[in-house]
């Protein structure tokens, strides 16, 4: 029997909170790594200090694609809601290590294990996190509200960015930076850990969805179990469509977001506080977009609004970063990455919903999870290296093709699939 509307709202709003907090606890890393790092590596160099914390922090990005993979059975096998409840655990455990753990004069060595076992731990729960939070949002919110109510994963991605923002410039402002620097960095990783305790005892309490519950019914008929094998042996084009689809536009979103920041200061001239301002103001109205794409695609298709991302991506990614490069008014920038980021929101919007409505529901969170996983490891997560590379061999505009043929590559995935709106395999009772 499908939830009525109001179990479907809660369903939502716990599944999207616990979203915000699982992003809010991995950002805060990068937030605050000039605090916390000279207390967990002995080296009086600065850099050296930077490099260590940005090398655990690529270690758990590494971990991501083995937590989708675990995560993506386990909540396949046990349920999204398990799988969900699974994850903000592990996120909660990471966050409290680092807000407890002694510095390296304290404990030696056992300081940057610590954070490394941390930061593992962290990993394997945002790689969960993805797939089971995917594939819940969009199985529980009904047949003609799954891409707006599913764009809500990206919502609350992004709150967790700009929440750890705030939460550093709160700090800033109301705090020493002697004390800062001695153990307010603490704080943020503090407020994760309990955030996560509260998120835990909301998703103990959401209702399972139906297609779990029919899919686990179904279980006794002989009907295979997720695992790997099964995936890449008998979903080979649907796994392979997801990395391919993926590709372009986590690249484009991590150049146009994460990037973009380092860019505004290296590359055009702008003051790191003036950059940071940009990328704040563009992120939130980036965040308020989600739900207005995601509910256009309810009413006209998912792949007219990827083909739009594909084709704007490939003629206009070029232009807009070489307009970049000798901008230097504050608001024609922040025009510039606001028309890169409305560009990207044709993927970002309902990258979740198309993966989960191309697998049948007792492989759907790890065929969500994984080949996504996968990709944003390959693409997303060296999108800042790969652009500083280019830049470093003095071929910057380099990296803007490598972005425009990403998207060109996955564009032709959007021109050959079929809408996954009306090709759906999510069975509604």
């Amino acid at each position: 029997m499908a939830p009525d509307q109001k179990t479907r709202l809660k369903a939502i709003i716990g599944g999207s909170t616990g979203n915000l907090v699982e992003w809010f606890d991995w950002y805060v890393y990068s937030a605050f790594t000039l605090y916390f790092a000279p207390h967990f590596f002995p080296s009086t160099d600065r850099t050296a200090q930077l490099l260590s914390a940005a090398a655990i922090f690529a270690v758990g990005f590494l971990m991501r694609p083995i937590g989708a993979w675990i995560m993506g059975v386990y909540s396949d096998r046990h349920g999204r809601k398990a799988g969900l409840t699974v994850a903000v655990t592990l996120m909660c455990a990471g966050s409290l290590i680092i807000a407890c753990t002694p510095g390296y004069e304290t404990i030696g060595v056992f300081a940057p294990i610590m954070l490394v076992i941390a930061r593992l731990m962290q990993g394997l729960s945002v790689g969960g996190e993805y797939g089971a939070s995917a594939t819940y949002l969009t199985e529980m919110a009904g047949k003609d509200r799954r891409g707006f109510f599913s764009s809500f994963q990206y919502v609350t991605l992004i709150s967790g960015q700009l929440l750890a923002i705030c939460v550093l410039l709160v700090l800033q402002s109301t705090m020493s930076e002697a004390a800062l620097d001695s153990w307010g960095w603490r704080i943020p990783f503090a407020i994760g850990a309990v955030l996560a305790v509260v998120v835990f005892y909301i998703r103990r309490g959401l209702a399972e969805t139906q297609s779990f519950e029919n899919a686990k019914s179904e279980a006794g008929d002989g009907k295979p179990k997720s695992g790997f094998l099964q995936l890449i042996t008998k979903h080979p084009r649907e796994t392979m469509t997801v990395m391919l689809l993926t590709a372009g536009g986590t690249l484009a979103f991590y150049a146009y977001s994460i990037y973009m920041q380092k860019f505004l200061v290296n590359t055009s001239g702008f003051s790191r506080e003036v950059a940071s301002q940009i990328n704040a103001a563009t992120l939130f109205v980036f965040m308020l977009l989600q739900p207005i794409a995601g509910g256009l695609s309810d009413r006209v298709g998912r792949k007219p609004l990827m083909i739009a991302f594909g084709i704007a991506g490939v003629l206009f990614t070029y232009p807009i970063f070489t307009a970049l490069e000798t901008a230097t008014n504050p608001v024609y920038a922040g025009l510039l990455v606001m028309a890169a980021l409305l560009i990207v929101t044709g993927y970002t919007s309902i990258n979740a919903v198309v993966k989960a409505e191309l697998f049948p529901a007792h492989i759907r969170a790890l065929g969500v999870a994984l080949p996504y996983a996968l990709a944003n490891t390959l693409f997303g997560g060296t999108a800042e290296y790969v652009a500083l590379k280019f830049k470093d061999s003095g071929f910057e505009r380099g990296f803007y093709w490598y972005v425009t043929g990403m998207i060109a590559v996955s564009l032709i995935v959007y021109l050959r699939m079929k809408d996954t709106r009306t090709n759906s395999q999510i069975v509604e009772d």
